[in-house]
Parts: structure tokens; sequence; C-alpha cells
């Protein structure tokens, strides 16, 4: 948990979300190198938009400990104006990959 709030924290501070959301103590089932895991786990759920993705994403990569954790991305049908613009505005300056610590 504590690994996720300074990630999510490490993300928004790069404006590379506007939000970031931590759900804690769920539970994953999945395959993984032929074996049934189950695990408790962290779930978060970041705000952002499309221009920050590539670079969100690459800076998940770096800080999360697994070799392939779940990143999706949902496309946004719609949404409460001042809320989609206060993201636009809170990821305005939101990094490139590489481009700044």
């Amino acid at each position: 948990m504590e690994a996720a709030a300074t990630a999510a924290t490490a993300f928004v501070e790069a404006e590379l979300a506007a939000c970031a959301n931590i759900l804690p103590q769920m539970t994953s089932v999945y395959a993984w190198k032929g074996e049934i895991h189950r695990e408790t786990e962290v779930v978060m759920l970041l705000k952002t938009r499309t221009g920050c993705q590539a670079a969100l994403e690459a800076a998940i990569l770096a800080a999360h400990p697994y070799d392939t954790p779940a990143i999706l991305v949902l496309p946004v049908a719609g949404g409460s104006a001042a809320f989609l613009n206060w993201i636009a505005a809170q990821t305005a300056h939101g990094t490139a990959a590489g481009e700044r610590p």
C-alpha cells in the first residue's frame, strides 16, 4: 500500500495524472508461468489525458514490482465538463517519457 501511495504521489507531482485512487485489499486470481496464483493486491485508478498515456505507462512500468503489471486504458465517452477540464489542466505540463525526472 505504501509503495502504491509513493508511486501515485510521483505520478501526480509529475503531472502525468490528475488524480490517483488507491483501492486496498483486493484479491486477484490469475495464471502466471503455468501456475494459478491467488494474491492480495492494491488497485490504482489514474485519471489522465491521452497525451500523457505513454509517459505514464513508462513511469508505472519503472515503479511497479511485477514483470507485467495490469495496465488498462479505458476510453472516456463523456463526463462532467468541469471534471474533464480539471484533468486537462492538472496534466497540462505532464512530461514525455525521459524528459525530466
